[in-house]
């Protein structure tokens, strides 16, 4: 007992000295979306989903690859090339009940100036002091899905994940989390559930307080130490049916909604206790082969500028509209999404690429 209580004091003390912040928006990167068919459908994938890009939308959905290997590969850059954003996965069944996927995402800024020594002893300035970081998020998921014979179109899954985050050699964290997933299939119509984060992830943040104190105190800044950072778990949820029109033309439509626990968002439905955010995607195929989409969501409520006042006090409503094709060749299929079509939506468009290959 003595042991215990001093084990206790110390547990005590690390969390004394690392404070615990929840904020709003964390993690955000793995709220973006992989794989060019799912981006070009308006990111509704949670019931529909049926290839590697699952361990990410829906582990469930890992149980619908009739390969016995699956690979993806994706890169879109942001801002004008400024940010760049890479996924790669790989998935293969373990038995006829049960599918195995790893996956691994980044998302970065490179080559950023540390200007901090730009001026010398002498106070000339000098560009050879000028160096470069980077900033990137890392996550990587090893995801798991089984079907249960006794429970009829039933499909269960989970993620562990893995994530790293680094600010040059000023800061960086690990952290990691749980998702769980399920899809259940009747009659054509599939219904998925995807809960991300389910005992919140944890992101412990190490910083470098040594290399910062100058930067901070010069712009009167307080300069946080150690943190730890809670991200806190999101719902999604999904509905999908594929027909058959004819014999050579398919038609798949989606709906998914996000729901937050965290507070009032900016979404279509926003409150206190929950916001739910609303999308919907069509794709239309030819065999299989040659593959058309479409979604949008992503409504929002912002301040636009009012010429005769001169002010941003008018309210409109936007979305974001995207669109995208794809086609499959032999083991491989190429697939291009177009994000933000007319820039209906506050972010930027992109053209994001992806390619998978099945065999």
């Amino acid at each position: 007992m003595k042991h215990l209580y001093l084990l206790g004091l110390l547990l005590l003390g690390s969390v004394a000295q690392c404070q615990i912040l929840t904020p709003k928006y964390s993690n955000e990167f793995l709220a973006i979306g992989v794989g060019a068919r799912a981006l070009g459908m308006g990111r509704t994938q949670t019931a529909v989903v049926n290839d590697v890009t699952a361990g990410y939308w829906n582990p469930a959905g890992l149980l619908d690859i009739r390969t016995k290997y699956e690979v993806s590969l994706m890169h879109a850059e942001y801002f004008a090339g400024i940010a760049k954003y890479d996924y790669a996965a790989f998935a293969t069944p373990i038995d006829s009940l049960s599918h195995l996927a790893v996956s691994a995402i980044r998302f970065g800024v490179d080559d950023i100036p540390d200007t901090r020594f730009l001026f010398d002893a002498n106070g000339a300035i000098n560009y050879n002091n000028i160096t470069f970081f980077s900033a990137a998020d890392y996550a990587f998921l090893l995801s798991y899905a089984r079907r249960f014979p006794k429970l009829q179109g039933l499909r269960l899954g989970a993620n562990v994940k893995i994530i790293h985050r680094t600010v040059g050699p000023f800061a960086n964290a690990w952290g990691f989390g749980f998702d769980l997933g399920a899809i259940w299939e009747r009659k054509g119509w599939r219904v998925g559930a995807n809960l991300r984060d389910v005992t919140s992830t944890f992101n412990t943040w190490s910083v470098n307080t040594a290399l910062l104190e100058e930067a901070y105190a010069k712009t009167n800044n307080t300069l946080r130490g150690n943190y730890t950072e809670l991200t806190l778990p999101r719902l999604t949820v999904g509905v999908g049916r594929r027909w058959r029109m004819g014999e050579r033309l398919g038609l798949l439509a989606a709906a998914d909604a996000d729901v937050t626990f965290d507070g009032q968002r900016n979404v279509l439905v926003g409150s206190r206790i929950a916001s739910v955010d609303p999308r919907v995607g069509f794709e239309l195929d030819y065999r299989q082969l040659v593959f058309l989409r479409a979604g949008a969501g992503d409504v929002q409520r912002i301040k636009d500028f009012n010429a005769n006042t001169g002010l941003y006090d008018r309210n409109v409503t936007t979305f974001q509209p995207n669109a995208g094709l794809g086609i499959r060749i032999s083991k491989f299929q190429i697939d291009y999404a177009l994000t933000d079509i007319g820039d209906q939506a506050q972010s930027l468009f992109s053209n994001v690429f992806s390619v998978k290959a099945a065999f």
